[in-house]
């Protein structure tokens, strides 16, 4: 390839050749879809060989033809297959084929959403649909978000001004000058004790410790339980400890449960505290019709952790978190001359580097504005309606049969159950292998996790085009392979 043609740029040699290779990848990619099976059932041994080469850098480049192919011999067949009703494993889900178009734009285009003179309409667009997005989940005018690499960066960041609001307004100490108080060891987030791991993740990058995450239990609902949130604070308060934050979960990871936001608030408010919503899960809820009162009481929380990566349908990533008062994230900026000019700010460019905790980031608004545009709220709502009634269907066939223990019945799209059959006492056993024996014999990927220390399989229920008869199929599949086990996993 030559050198005139190695970016796309005006001159038609680069186009032409843009195209071609832009069309050979659509096609290699859409080849790959023959069956509706997520998987190809290879094992980690065995991808390790078929990938493995004694340098991926030769001594002479190989062209975009013999790349292409190893490619489409080496990863295509093997690479996971989100958007198959066959998967169902995490809350990582298929992606919409107008966010897959979007995705061409992103990458060709290669906004950098740090200042404005990176990307002019990219953070216009931005703007704009955060303004929309805050309205969309009741904020008012006063309030502001930012767009995120996942949840994970959506809390910290909602954590980090927690911290910082309260430092400053309660303890009247400027963290973001003279870094943390004195007393920064007493500081006291409580969380749901089944909350996302990056409440942890958080606390120890912010100087916090694990030590300052206190764990709620939850009840039967899987919900935060309030009585002992309450004990816990007055216990803390009694030991001398600052509590500072309620991070409340609206989808929790495993079982889809949303905490009692309202009474969270209330307590938060009477203790000068911050309110996070994790609703990193939920937060597509809203675009529901019938089920989007479930979420109603994000508004009053100070922050919301929204992903467009999971029941939204979008390619990774893309997330962002909101702020009742964009105010708060003053404490984020720091102005350098070669990017976020103050002069430039004052003249009315907007530089998004002064909220995020990222510098240079994607162009992940386009996703969202281009699927909403496309589908609208009628369109929505069928996909996220079609989602929660499947899970409804798939918990009330489970707890008509009494060979399958079910957790809890589903407030969202996750299912979390086990097989016990006859024999209760080997359910772990089972339930584990027959896991495996679907991804690696049928194509079929689900989740597992552990409920008061049992082993439980999980269905996640992101995909629209899942039926009610696929699900008929997996649980009979799952009762077939529970009761006729191999000696070994290998038969």
């Amino acid at each position: 390839m030559s050198n005139d043609n190695i970016l796309l740029t005006h001159i038609p040699e680069s186009k032409e050749k843009y195209l071609t290779m832009m069309s050979e990848t659509v096609k290699a990619v859409s080849d790959v879809f023959t069956d509706d099976s997520a998987y190809s059932g290879t094992t980690p041994w065995d991808l390790h060989e078929v990938v493995h080469q004694d340098s991926i850098l030769p001594e002479e480049g190989l062209g975009w033809e013999e790349t292409l192919s190893k490619i489409k011999e080496q990863i295509l067949p093997y690479l996971l297959r989100t958007s198959s009703s066959d998967y169902m494993a995490h809350l990582h889900g298929p992606s919409l084929l107008e966010t897959l178009a979007g995705e061409v734009i992103i990458s060709a285009f290669n906004q950098s959403m740090d200042s404005w003179d990176q990307s002019p309409v990219a953070t216009e667009v931005e703007l704009e649909v955060i303004r929309h997005l805050c309205r969309l989940y009741g904020y008012n005018k006063s309030a502001d978000g930012v767009f995120t690499s996942g949840g994970s960066q959506s809390n910290q960041t909602a954590i980090t001004l927690a911290r910082d609001w309260f430092c400053n307004r309660i303890l009247k100490h400027d963290v973001q000058k003279k870094g943390l108080p004195d007393n920064f060891k007493k500081l006291r987030m409580y969380v749901s004790e089944i909350s996302h791991f990056s409440m942890e993740q958080s606390a120890h990058l912010l100087g916090l410790g694990y030590e300052s995450v206190v764990h709620v239990p939850v009840d039967s609902k899987k919900r935060m339980d309030i009585a002992a949130l309450r004990q816990l604070i007055k216990d803390d308060k009694e030991k001398g400890n600052i509590p500072f934050l309620i991070a409340a979960t609206a989808g929790t990871t495993d079982y889809g449960s949303i905490d009692p936001i309202k009474e969270l608030v209330k307590i938060g408010i009477a203790d000068n505290m911050w309110i996070h919503a994790d609703a990193a899960y939920g937060s597509g809820v809203v675009m529901s019709d019938k089920y989007r009162e479930r979420i109603k009481d994000l508004s009053l929380c100070d922050s919301i952790t929204v992903d467009f990566h999971k029941m939204f349908l979008m390619p990774i990533s893309c997330s962002v978190v909101l702020l009742k008062k964009g105010s708060d994230f003053d404490v984020l900026t720091f102005h350098a001359n070669y990017l976020n000019r103050i002069e430039d700010e004052a003249d009315g460019y907007t530089n998004l580097v002064n909220k995020s905790l990222q510098t240079t980031r994607r162009f992940d608004a386009l996703k969202v504005w281009l699927s909403f545009q496309m589908r609208g709220q009628d369109g929505w709502n069928k996909l996220i309606n079609t989602s929660m009634e499947n899970a409804q269907y798939l918990y009330s066939l489970l707890v008509n049969d009494k060979s399958f223990q079910v957790v809890t019945e589903p407030e969202i799209s996750s299912v979390v159950f086990r097989y016990v059959g006859e024999d209760p006492e080997r359910a772990d056993e089972i339930n584990r292998r027959v896991r495996r024996l679907l991804m690696h014999k049928h194509g079929v990927v689900i989740g597992q996790t552990t409920d008061e220390d049992n082993i439980y399989l999980k269905f996640t229920l992101l995909n629209p085009l899942i039926t009610h008869k696929k699900l008929d199929d997996l649980v009979t599949l799952i009762k077939f392979l529970a009761e006729n086990l191999p000696e070994s996993d290998e038969e």
